[in-house]
């Protein structure tokens, strides 16, 4: 890995004009195609993620980095943040081939220090086994707040016993 050839990159949302019902209209720059691979061997989290998908994510996202090797997508972080009180990091991936550079590290404090992040009160992130690589970085440990709701709107996410008991009951 040459150094000099490892750049991050910070994708801009939409300008104005360029935003219909909430999504960005203008191309991404991050090549979607690139990321899926990203994702697919970096990440069990995140594999089969379809490109739609990934699409409405990082138009919904702020900031989005990325950190290529020339044409080569190698990293990937996005953020969601109300701008003072609250931040959640999303999608932390460096590709295997560069792990143990400092790439990883390098990429959570750029998204840390973006404008849209610097000032905001707490910043949360979900973490399966990384969790030393991200207390080095500051993160604490976080047992007493964090809940989930699985949206289950998608028939084919329903289990079937409820399905069979929808149907019985005329739903």
């Amino acid at each position: 890995m040459n150094e000099s050839q490892i750049q991050f990159s910070e994708h801009l949302g939409c300008a104005k004009g360029d935003a219909y019902d909430g999504l960005c209209l203008r191309k991404s720059e991050i090549d979607l195609y690139q990321l899926q691979e990203l994702l697919n061997v970096s990440a069990f989290w995140a594999k089969d993620r379809n490109i739609e998908d990934l699409g409405i994510a990082i138009a919904n996202s702020e900031p989005v980095i990325s950190v290529s090797d020339r044409d080569r997508l190698i990293g990937f972080a996005r953020a969601t943040s109300d701008g003072i009180y609250r931040a959640t990091i999303w999608d932390v991936v460096i590709h295997p081939e560069y792990q143990s550079s400092g790439l990883g590290s390098k990429l959570v404090e750029t998204v840390l220090s973006h404008p849209r992040m610097k000032r905001v009160e707490r910043v949360y992130l979900m973490t399966t086994h990384q969790q030393g690589f991200y207390e080095k970085i500051g993160f604490q440990p976080n047992t007493n707040t964090t809940m989930v709701l699985h949206n289950l709107t998608d028939p084919a996410f329903v289990p079937a016993t409820e399905v069979q008991l929808q149907e019985s009951l005329g739903g």
